[in-house]
């Protein structure tokens, strides 16, 4: 297995080196150069496996045997320590709840997979390593979670002032340590030109070793397929439509790769908010990334989703061939948070934000078509956005571990949009 640019100009890279790279130089993203198929033994017999076992059969045609497998199922144990329920909403739709790990949101899993990689690569290595991450939410505070402590790694993270809530920012400027939290006057999409523009600056790869931790990597993108095989061993009957809440894709992508690899699904519907560019994109043949928009399900307000490229390239860009597995829908705030007080009124469930963007879609998607169920990826807890509470009234139960972050103090360096100032931050951390 070796992996290349989705622009076709870097050169091929093993595993290892694409997830110390983050990023090719000519600015795409690092494909498998094969999807793997699943045996008919696997598929005929995963759900009797353990989530660690699962996880190690998944990832490990995709690591080409640069990490011994005792290392590699130790890793996947200790990134899929936590639950991933299948609940039931309604007749028709259950979700599979992804916000058990540490910082209650899907992207513990990714982060957990990748700091453990990048801590197996980077042994013996005289220099330290700095991981840069940009996040609209949830991704900052797993990736500050995941390598908090690790030997000879240093992590600095980009977020937008003012638009992620009390408990997100709290998770990403808590920490100290070896992790720098950055506040960016802007956006998401500014936060990831900044890191992308690092990370493609010869000059400072020339004196640190830079990589990134969003799901541009391949080591943070790839296990994200674990969530689907969890969601399946779970259930019951014909293949089911999955709705995705989708901001940058990544999510999304690695689903229907584990689906191309073998994994039964009907359906996948893009569930997105008013950063609709994949909605229109897949009714117009026309790809138009515009500038974010602010809304309820703030995870998801990216203009410009970075991982929708690699869903292309597994359907070799065929238009036709997407549209027959991918549909796509743009949900509004309003509907977004009626849709919250008419579950929770009808079910007692609790819907965050981009959870109820992902259960309209899939609602009114199973609505139009008889016969069919599905499943909604919740992805992350309702006590992490401040919106619920002035919603319904109520988060539900909070969790210990965000009591105790609540006592904290905020720490973090304000900046504009600057790339001299990222700059001189990331050299000083050599």
């Amino acid at each position: 297995m070796h992996y290349f640019s989705t622009n076709r100009t870097s050169p091929h890279v093993s595993f290892g080196k694409a997830v110390l790279n983050g990023q090719p130089d000519d600015k795409g993203l690092y494909f498998p150069s094969e999807i793997p198929k699943l045996s008919a033994e696997f598929l005929n017999g995963f759900r009797s496996n353990s989530d660690a076992q699962i996880a190690f059969d998944v990832i490990r045609p995709y690591i080409g045997g640069e990490i011994p497998d005792e290392e590699l199922f130790k890793i996947c144990e200790e990134t899929v320590n936590f639950d991933f329920p299948l609940v039931p909403i309604t007749d028709r739709i259950s979700t599979l709840e992804l916000f058990h790990g540490p910082t209650l949101a899907f992207k513990d899993v990714g982060a957990r997979f990748m700091s453990r990689c990048l801590g197996y690569f980077s042994r013996g290595k005289k220099e330290k390593t700095i991981v840069i991450v940009a996040t609209s939410g949830d991704t900052g505070g797993a990736v500050a979670a995941g390598f908090h402590g690790v030997e000879d790694i240093e992590v600095v993270i980009l977020y937008p002032k003012g638009k992620v809530s009390k408990v997100q920012e709290l998770q990403l400027t808590t920490l100290g340590g070896n992790v720098t939290t950055l506040e960016l006057h802007g956006n998401f999409d500014d936060c990831q030109a900044l890191a992308k523009q690092a990370l493609a600056d010869s000059d400072l790869q020339s004196k640190v070793t830079l990589t990134s931790a969003n799901s541009i990597n391949v080591a943070r993108w790839l296990p994200q397929q674990f969530y689907y095989f969890y969601a399946l061993k779970q259930w019951q009957g014909k293949p089911p439509v999955i709705s995705v809440p989708s901001g940058n894709f990544g999510n999304l992508a690695s689903g229907i790769l584990a689906h191309i690899s073998g994994l039964p699904v009907a359906k996948f519907i893009a569930a997105c908010n008013a950063n609709d560019v994949v909605t229109r994109f897949l009714d117009t043949e026309d790809y138009e990334p515009r500038e974010s928009i602010a809304t309820l399900s703030n995870a998801m307000d990216v203009g410009s989703p970075s991982n929708f490229v690699r869903i292309l390239e597994i359907f070799d860009n065929k238009f036709v061939d997407l549209k027959e597995k991918l549909v796509s829908v743009s949900i509004s705030d309003e509907t977004t948070a009626s849709t919250m007080r008419e579950i929770y009124a009808q079910s007692n469930y609790i819907l965050d934000p981009h959870g109820a963007v992902g259960f309209r879609a899939l609602d009114d998607y199973l609505n139009a078509y008889d016969g069919m169920n599905g499943i909604v990826l919740e992805t992350a807890h309702p006590v992490k956005f401040d919106s619920v509470t002035e919603i319904l009234g109520t988060q539900g139960n909070v969790p210990p571990s965000v009591k105790e972050l609540l006592s904290k103090e905020k720490v973090s360096i304000e900046m504009g949009n600057d790339y001299g100032r990222l700059k001189e931050i990331l050299v000083s951390k050599i």
